[in-house]
């Protein structure tokens, strides 16, 4: 099914199916799809079918449809396009070609002839509703005692449920549901049909041959029982097969030994997905020696093979669904990672351009100021691409830190030492306070400096423009056990939804100025040495972040405290003071 989901924007990861011909799109409440975006028009666009595709059309909005960042009036849709309306991104999903397999090694086994002109109701001996199906497992006790005893004896309906419950990939699915139909009805060939996306055509996608003679020849279902099945809603039960149509016009019964024939519609919860067909035939030696032979299927075994096929019909559209929701979350997140580092890389890049022409300018003109002014910009966007690259490869590779002795308070000193002058230059009064008691502890000093590197450089970004912006270092001990980096500010602080998000990759409250890495890495680092960030916050006051540090190394063996258990925030010495003001 085509979908749209949100990579960017305030309604960033919801989904939308497109399931009619127009589906409009705004930030009005009527609108199919609506955007919570106040750059989005009220009525903004429409995706329309046409042109064997879906398009999208521009409504006249005051800010324009860009669909791969070119505007468009009226443009059509491939999977992966991006539309952009306002400060919303939209990736748009086809849905073809990813959820269903084509199972052409079946499909050469199995020939479909018909005949539309064939009576078949002087063949069924029985009928059955394709809704008795989930009726049967509502009301087991108003079932016949053969059935009865089959659901009170939990066979196949128990062993079917339990495939359900764990078999994800359809065509196994619907191959062990046979197996287990097999087991209690006496078929000598069983197929299971499925419909395709959008399509009234069938595709088999299992079959099963009771004896291995079965399969020298094709098995040759009546396409006119499955259209008949599928019409009326109704399972069918057939035990004259010879006056179905596939023993007309010279194609005999003794070529074809059909006798009996169950098929039953798959009924899920919204809509009838295939059929589950079975039958019996008799081979050319019982017919030569004209031999009396019983029927094998009964008005039970109908009802029970509409039971297990309506099972089979509610599996197959939860894997669906399941594979969807798999596929649209790896397309998400895709899209979603390809959105923020192009936005990022683009940013550096006119950087890099802008110091560029600065030196080419210099050089022209032989003024050395701006050479040197265009070479501060090219280095400080250098140094921007290394801790993208840094922060990528840290967030997206397990590492075991280089663990050494090493002395805290000198990490967090060279951090302090790194960000005075651009503090000053903001007018960030930055503060340090070191522990006299901090041990040697063994961790990977460079992993923790970036870290505390990343958290400090956001502390000193949140404090801009604030009045009296203050930013302050600090080393603990909270106990023999563990060290403890406090980085406290009296920035904006961070809403109460946004705190479980911070740590989100990609998640950034900086705009253009932070990739939404940093702080993903930094936890990643301090989980990777047994230890944690904590953070408290308060909006228009300040934050607080806290990273945890085992002064026993865990990679040595030693106990450390568990992820599972949550670390308390222990109070500072003269935490008054330091509270955000």
């Amino acid at each position: 099914m085509p979908r749209l989901l949100v990579i960017r924007g305030a309604d960033e990861g919801k989904q939308f199916d497109l399931t009619d011909a127009a589906v409009s799109i705004g930030r009005d409440a009527s609108a199919r799809i609506r955007l919570h975006d106040t750059e989005v028009s009220r009525k903004h666009a429409e995706f329309r079918v046409g042109n064997g595709c879906y398009q999208v059309v521009d409504v006249g909005s005051a800010n324009g449809t860009f669909v791969n960042n070119q505007k468009v009036k009226e443009s059509n849709l491939q999977a992966g396009d991006q539309i952009a309306m306002g400060q919303t991104i939209l990736l748009y999903s086809s849905g073809h070609g990813s959820l269903v397999d084509t199972e052409s090694d079946l499909a050469a086994k199995i020939s479909m002839i018909s005949r539309g002109d064939i009576e078949l109701s002087s063949a069924i001996v029985k009928t059955v509703g394709e809704l008795e199906g989930s009726r049967i497992f509502e009301e087991p006790d108003a079932a016949s005692p053969w059935l009865k005893s089959a659901l009170a004896n939990l066979t196949v309906l128990y062993e079917a449920s339990q495939a359900i419950s764990h078999i994800l990939d359809i065509s196994e699915l619907l191959n062990r549901i046979l197996e287990l139909v097999f087991r209690s009805i006496a078929a000598d060939r069983g197929c299971i049909m499925l419909s395709q996306r959008g399509s009234a055509d069938l595709e088999p996608r299992a079959l099963r041959l009771r004896t291995q003679t079965d399969e020298q020849e094709k098995f040759a279902l009546s396409r006119t029982i499955m259209d008949y099945v599928l019409r009326e809603k109704k399972g069918i039960l057939v035990t004259d097969a010879g006056k179905d149509e596939r023993f007309s016009q010279g194609q005999s019964i003794t070529k074809y030994g059909i006798r009996e024939v169950i098929c039953v519609p798959m009924k899920g919860r919204h809509e009838t997905i295939g059929v589950l067909y079975l039958d019996t035939y008799t081979g050319a030696r019982e017919l030569a020696s004209k031999q009396t032979i019983s029927g094998k299927f009964n008005e039970d075994h109908l009802h029970l093979a509409i039971a297990v096929a309506h099972q089979a019909a509610l599996a197959v559209e939860e894997t669906r669904y399941h594979q969807a929701m798999v596929q649209g979350e790896r397309l998400a997140a895709i899209g979603q990672t390809i959105t923020a580092l192009s936005h990022h890389i683009k940013n550096i890049l006119q950087g890099l351009r802008s110091g560029s022409d600065l030196m080419k300018m210099g050089l022209r003109e032989k003024n050395d100021k701006l050479i040197h002014q265009g070479w501060r910009i090219a280095e400080k966007n250098q140094g921007k691409i290394y801790d993208l690259v840094m922060d990528m490869l840290n967030f997206s590779k397990d590492r075991v830190p280089a663990v050494e002795p090493t002395d805290l308070n000198n990490v967090v000193h060279d951090v302090y030492e790194l960000l005075e002058s651009r503090a000053k230059e903001m007018g960030v009064r930055l503060e340090m306070d070191l522990a006299d008691d901090i041990p040697m502890i063994p961790v990977d000093a460079e992993g923790v400096h970036r870290a505390l590197l990343n958290i400090a450089a956001n502390a000193v970004d949140a404090v801009e423009g604030r009045p009296n912006p203050q930013v302050k270092l600090f080393t603990r001990m909270t106990n023999p056990d563990w060290a403890r980096i406090i980085v406290l500010d009296n920035g904006a602080g961070i809403a109460p939804e946004q705190l479980q998000e911070i740590f989100r990759p990609f998640f950034s409250t900086k705009g253009s100025r932070g990739t939404g890495l940093g702080l993903a890495v930094s936890r990643k680092i301090l989980r990777e040495h047994g230890g944690d960030i904590l953070v408290k916050s308060q909006v228009n006051a300040g934050s607080r972040f806290t990273m945890f540090l085992p002064v026993k190394s865990p990679l040595s063996g030693d106990p450390i405290l568990g992820s599972s258990v949550e670390m308390p925030i222990f109070p500072l010495p003269g935490d008054e003071q330091e509270s955000p003001q």
